[in-house]
């Protein structure tokens, strides 16, 4: 499922470009075929410039509430992990290899619609959808907006993992908070875990691996 997460942060239109370099918004995840069912609040600063991102993930699975924040600084090659529940922070070695919204070369469009209303200024839309195969013999459409490339929705199906769905909302261009990007206080005792090999936008973002960081709360 890591094709998932790479294509939300891709801008998928037909000239090859890129989104703004600076944003932050929100996104819901929901897993269907997860037992129990899987839903995931997340916010998400991203800075291109910087090469850093900050996500804070908040879900739900069963009767279960869980809560992670996951700090990237791809430039200083360093990945903070920290669970609010018990105030712990793991320090890991991250991947320099930063990966901007871009568009993917294989994106096929579908359609352009206007999502709300063309009866009359402010009341629509206007958006492309595009198709495309991920990995593990799955597929996906995704929803983007026609002016500012933004991502509206995002849906998956893989055999491994079944059908999940992306919405994203409340897009703001710009840092909102420069403090995003520093990590927690009580982290600044955290020793750097030794890894053979350094974690990578993939292996952070893949469905499974939140799921087992939930499992383990």
């Amino acid at each position: 499922l890591v094709g998932l997460f790479m294509l939300m942060f891709m801008c998928l239109v037909t000239v090859l470009s890129v989104i703004p370099v600076m944003l932050w918004w929100s996104l819901t995840i929901t897993c269907y075929t997860c037992c129990p069912v899987l839903r995931v609040a997340r916010l998400i600063t991203y800075d291109a410039f910087g090469q850093r991102m900050r996500v804070k993930n908040f879900g739900v699975s069963g009767n279960e509430t869980f809560a992670l924040d996951q700090l990237m600084l791809f430039g200083e090659g360093i990945y903070y992990e920290t669970n609010w529940k018990t105030l712990s922070c793991k320090k890991m070695k991250l991947d320099t290899a930063f990966i901007p919204m871009q568009v993917p070369s294989d994106a096929k469009l579908l359609a352009q619609v206007i999502m709300g209303s063309s009866s009359s200024w402010g009341m629509g839309v206007l958006t492309n959808t595009w198709y495309g195969s991920l990995s593990e013999n799955g597929l996906y459409t995704t929803v983007f907006t026609e002016i500012g490339c933004i991502p509206v929705s995002f849906t998956s199906y893989t055999p491994q993992s079944g059908w999940i769905t992306v919405s994203t909302f409340n897009w703001v261009i710009g840092m909102a908070n420069p403090m995003d990007y520093l990590p927690p206080p009580f982290c600044a005792n955290s020793k750097l875990e030794e890894t053979e090999t350094p974690h990578n936008f993939f292996t952070i973002y893949s469905h499974l691996y939140i799921f087992n960081h939930f499992l383990a709360l």
